[in-house]
């Protein structure tokens, strides 16, 4: 039986529309694989990274350079330093990372650096450095009570805990000069006698980038305007390598709830909706934490009581050696229980870098950035980025 030629017709365009249906999930430019709660990741998704708004710098006033000649004795500077753990070995790095910041930044404030390392630094070491900067330069060397594991902690056990975390791909899991190095960043540097009669610090660490001019005194903004904290990155870490660490935080608020500020960001540190198997295999905690490698702090906030109470309660339990616990996640969760969040303050005008993510503002005091560039890396990285959820839950300041 022959077929009219218009049901032909009809057939031949429904043919090609099925194939068309059929390839479309093979094309180039798809959307983005979702993350696991269904949610695009947050630089990608449906939230506005203010990093692509043009910005300046804070409101209030501020303290500009004028009088901060390094060796004005009258100078408007505050008890504060830029502040590095550093091995001989990183000057390359360390000389970069100086180079940005002082360019961008303390030439015209002249603030001092201190230096830590676990042996003495070499003159190669101070002689590059110093010559930097006009600003005095610290060289200080940790004592061994500082910086090695505490009595209690069990070698064997120590080695049998670095290798099944080793198995799960937990970066320097079995480097216990990594182990030390973050206790001695959580609750051993602001010991130290050379920090005894200093109030802020700004902590830099080699190879990083500096990309913004900042114009004022970032120490006597935290001082002026009444903040504990600031950041510029806010990201999710590995939960398998802290998986007691929350619920060995919540015997302590066990014990001691009057530690916890009335105004703290107990919903930031405890969010499951975007990132449910982080808050799951930590056991609770949503592993948002402030990259501490930028931190401009308080040294009294660590010094409190309630602080050395909390990680002294962490340092008996062990994780950071047993585990992986990193200063991050236990700075960040020790701000946000026991500190007013809105003492904690983004500095959105300092434009940053740690490979392999980005503080970028949209900014005409910006160069070497892209604007709003969160990282450069694989796409898989943006679903890293906890800023979101800060925004969301404690402050945009």
């Amino acid at each position: 039986m022959a077929v009219a030629k218009p049901v032909r017709a009809l057939a031949g365009v429904c043919f090609f529309l099925i194939l068309f249906l059929l390839f479309q999930p093979f094309r180039g430019g798809v959307n983005p694989p979702s993350t696991s709660n269904g949610k695009d990741s947050p630089s990608e998704g449906d939230w506005h990274d203010p990093n692509k708004d043009p910005s300046g710098e804070p409101a209030g006033h501020l303290w500009r350079s004028d009088d901060y000649a390094a060796d004005h004795l009258n100078a408007p500077r505050i008890n504060a330093t830029l502040l590095s753990l550093v091995r001989n070995n990183e000057v390359e790095g360390m000389v970069s990372a100086m180079r940005d910041l002082e360019r961008t930044w303390n030439h015209k404030f002249n603030y001092p650096w201190t230096f830590f390392n676990d042996e003495p630094f070499s003159d190669e070491f101070k002689r590059r450095t110093q010559a930097e900067t006009k600003a005095k330069c610290n060289y200080e060397t940790i004592p061994s009570e500082h910086w090695d594991p505490p009595s209690w902690i069990n070698t064997d056990l120590f080695r049998e805990s670095a290798a099944m975390l080793k198995e799960q791909d937990i970066q320097y899991a079995d480097m216990i000069s990594y182990h030390n190095m973050c206790r001695w960043n959580s609750g051993m540097f602001y010991k130290h006698p050379a920090l005894a009669y200093t109030k802020y610090y700004w902590r830099v660490e080699p190879k990083v980038h500096f990309f913004c001019d900042v114009d004022y005194d970032v120490f006597r903004y935290m001082q002026d305007h009444n903040k504990t904290y600031g950041f510029t990155i806010n990201l999710y870490d590995a939960p398998q390598s802290i998986p007691t660490l929350w619920p060995e935080t919540e015997k302590f608020l066990a014990a001691h709830p009057e530690y916890i500020h009335p105004n703290n960001a107990m919903d930031w540190l405890t969010d499951k909706e975007q990132r449910p198997e982080h808050n799951q295999k930590a056991n609770g905690y949503s592993t948002c934490h402030f990259w501490s490698n930028f931190e401009i702090g308080d040294l009294d906030f660590w010094r409190s009581q309630a602080y050395e109470d909390y990680f002294n309660h962490l340092d008996r339990a062990g994780g950071f050696f047993y585990e992986r616990w990193g200063d991050a996640p236990v700075h960040s969760i020790a701000l946000g229980l026991f500190e007013d969040k809105e003492k904690i303050h983004w500095f959105q005008d300092i434009g940053y870098q740690h490979i392999p993510y980005f503080n970028c503002p949209t900014s005409n005091k910006c160069s070497g950035c892209k604007k709003g560039l969160f990282t450069d890396g694989e796409k898989f990285l943006f679903k890293e980025d906890c800023r979101p959820n800060w925004f969301k839950y404690a402050h945009m300041d």
